[in-house]
């Protein structure tokens, strides 16, 4: 009986541990953490072996395939011990994807997957599709592969993801864009995390269809690399440029494979950063065979995702907004952008290889207080202390929030767009997200 080995025991880990033993595998399950109860009470109720706490060596490096959170980097002592003695070492989407011929669309980028991800799964569950959603979002597709069955499955996929990917094949890819992120698991080399995002296209054939957005120089650049055999739609925020969807004016308009067009109105989603998310899951529905009146029934009824500039309260004239997932420069970016009112920025948390400057211009326009919310803020002194805007320091959320206040005045807006990974004093990112809206509640 073959051994497989399952390195994690979160969402992913779990899911994947029951396919595992439903396909007939002798299956061992080690996490050097602790393992969530919910995920200790599944993974007994079908009689899977594991571990917590600990990787026991012998118990690990006699599997015959492993399976990888995609949380453990690759540097990681027990994850070099497996390559070293040639094991292969996969993801939870590469082994979910052997036993299901559901369409997948895939959805990755430094930016907008979650929100693109969600809406497209919005769209198409309105419209009556028997769909799944998984990967970053979601149940873990390996266990819907195991207890469900769906004709169709949306899939936001992380570089992590791509990374231990090989034969998995999206029957549509999107790519949202690619931006500065992650460099610290890629060693702070972009191209290294650029060539991660690009798998995205592996394996796809002429029957497939590739979903990007047209005016990101990184990915037009990429392409010229590539002997792409899908169907290329590129999406723009202009006419022209032989893109197949564009806002043109007050209209968003996509012109194949079946015409359809509405005023950006009555779009749920508003910013520029959401035309691009809406451009690019209207087409993926259109792809998908959704009729128009459903694309445009799914664009304006979409509630949004929470912990992406998701309204947290207003206090005394004061608007607080929620953009916990912004880990990234760029993320931010799009946040200040769509400011506009005078804003109260909250920065700070793991550091993950940034460069600030992209977001000076905006902080200058838009900003009258900076909040610095991490363990360690020397990196963001050193790019914003000679800006002449007050800062302050702080180590707690609730802290944190009542600096903002003090900051703040009526008809300002406190923003949480961090720019950086929650580890530092997080458990994650909605942990943040949550005790910010808690916090500001508590007001």
């Amino acid at each position: 009986m073959k051994r497989i080995v399952i390195l994690g025991a979160a969402e992913s880990g779990a899911g994947a541990a029951v396919l595992a033993k439903k396909k007939g595998f002798d299956v061992f399950v080690s996490d050097m953490s602790t393992i969530k109860d919910r995920y200790k009470q599944q993974l007994d109720s079908y009689g899977i072996a594991w571990e917590e706490g600990k990787h026991t060596e012998a118990l690990i490096l006699s599997a015959d395939e492993v399976i990888k959170s995609p949380g453990i980097p690759e540097n990681a002592p027990m994850i070099q011990k497996l390559k070293a003695q040639g094991t292969p070492i996969i993801s939870e989407i590469e082994f979910a994807g052997r036993y299901t011929d559901a369409k997948m669309i895939c959805i990755t980028g430094s930016n907008g997957k979650t929100t693109t991800t969600s809406l497209i799964y919005h769209i198409l569950k309105n419209a009556g599709y028997n769909v799944g959603l998984a990967g970053n979002i979601g149940k873990s597709l390996a266990l819907q592969v195991a207890e469900d069955h769906y004709d169709y499955y949306v899939i936001e996929l992380s570089s992590f993801q791509l990374d231990n990917m090989y034969d998995f094949k999206a029957d549509i890819a999107v790519l949202m864009n690619i931006t500065p992120d992650h460099l610290d698991r890629y060693d702070f080399k972009m191209q290294n995390y650029v060539d991660s995002k690009m798998r995205i296209l592996q394996n796809q054939t002429e029957n497939d269809a590739f979903v990007f957005w047209h005016d990101d120089p990184i990915v037009t650049q990429e392409l010229q690399k590539y002997n792409i055999k899908a169907k290329l739609c590129p999406f723009s925020e202009f006419k022209g440029k032989d893109v197949i969807a564009y806002a043109d004016a007050d209209e968003y308009v996509i012109e194949w494979p079946t015409p359809f067009n509405m005023e950006q109105e009555e779009l749920a989603l508003r910013g520029k950063h959401n035309l691009y998310n809406s451009l690019a899951a209207g087409i993926t529905a259109d792809l998908a065979g959704v009729s128009n009146e459903k694309i445009r029934e799914g664009l304006k009824t979409f509630e949004g995702v929470e912990h992406r500039l998701e309204k947290a309260g207003r206090v005394r004239g004061v608007e607080f907004i929620n953009d916990s997932k912004a880990t990234n420069v760029n993320a931010c970016w799009y946040a200040l952008d769509s400011m506009r009112t005078p804003t109260v920025l909250i920065l700070g948390g793991k550091d993950k290889g940034n460069d600030y400057s992209e977001i000076f211009n905006l902080v200058r326009e838009k900003c009258i207080g900076l909040v610095f919310l991490g363990v360690d803020n020397t990196k963001l002194h050193a790019a914003f202390d000679s800006f002449g805007i007050p800062i302050a320091d702080v180590k707690s959320m609730k802290d944190c929030v009542d600096e903002c206040f003090k900051m703040a005045r009526p008809g300002s807006t406190v923003l949480l767009s961090p720019c950086c990974a929650s580890f530092d004093l997080f458990k994650n990112m909605e942990d943040r997200g949550e005790q910010f809206k808690e916090c500001v509640r508590n007001l």
